[in-house]
């Protein structure tokens, strides 16, 4: 999956758990075409079929990412 996410909409669920598969991620940022990017990657976990691919990339223009920073400052402080 890649998408540029355009905005947070926060809810709540009655059940939220912790997924049981962890996975490591590779963060990178830079300027596209004179615009602000983060990118997130997520890769396969070792057990899947090709260990290490790529499995989800979410982009974060400025908007969104000072928008997702203000939730995280809200929610871990």
């Amino acid at each position: 999956m890649m998408a540029l996410i355009k905005e947070f909409v926060q809810k709540t669920r009655d059940r939220l758990a912790i997924h049981p598969t962890e996975v490591s991620a590779h963060i990178y940022v830079q300027e596209v075409d004179g615009r602000k990017l983060v990118q997130i990657d997520t890769h396969g976990a070792a057990d899947r079929q090709i260990p290490g691919k790529v499995s989800q990339t979410l982009q974060l223009d400025e908007p969104a990412a000072k928008e997702l920073l203000t939730i995280l400052m809200r929610h871990f402080d």
